[in-house]
């Protein structure tokens, strides 16, 4: 006796319930259990640190926080606001952190007379550090001895 047509039968009534039935609910951590077909109201910024204290690393060659206020600061491929205080010939004044040594190479190791066009925006690697920011998904990095520990 051939199962074949018997097993379509039954599984034709199957694969409609399946079909049928809800998707799992998915929650974003960004947006919550609002679906993603509706608008959702961004969270509230909170005031960014700005007591231009340098905070500790959590891993080896993590860029260091911004510990100042950066919004309204104009950086795009005419001007960089940052270079007004940690361009190299503006720290003694500024008191600033001078840009890394490594900003001013190409990719080939050639040392420039300016910031590389590759590390320019600072904002692609280099944050203002958040007050009360809390992290959307839980977190258990372990940096290397002797390294700070993340904040949880």
């Amino acid at each position: 006796m051939n199962f074949r047509p018997v097993l379509l039968v039954l599984a034709l009534p199957m694969a409609a319930l399946v079909w049928a039935a809800d998707p799992p609910s998915f929650i974003d951590a960004a947006r919550g259990p609002t679906p993603l077909a509706q608008s959702t109201e961004p969270p509230r910024l909170g005031n960014q640190v700005n007591d231009d204290i340098r905070q500790p690393r959590n891993y080896d060659k993590q860029p260091p926080v911004i510990p100042h206020r950066t919004d309204g600061y104009q950086i795009d491929r005419t001007f960089n606001k940052c270079l007004d205080c940690h361009a190299r010939a503006k720290t003694a004044f500024s008191g600033a952190v001078p840009v890394s040594p490594t900003h001013y190479m190409d990719r080939s190791g050639k040392v420039l007379d300016q910031i590389s066009s590759r590390r320019y925006f600072c904002n692609q690697c280099h944050v203002p550090q958040e007050a009360a920011a809390r992290p959307f998904v839980g977190n258990s990095f372990k940096g290397l001895p002797g390294q700070a520990e993340p904040k949880p």
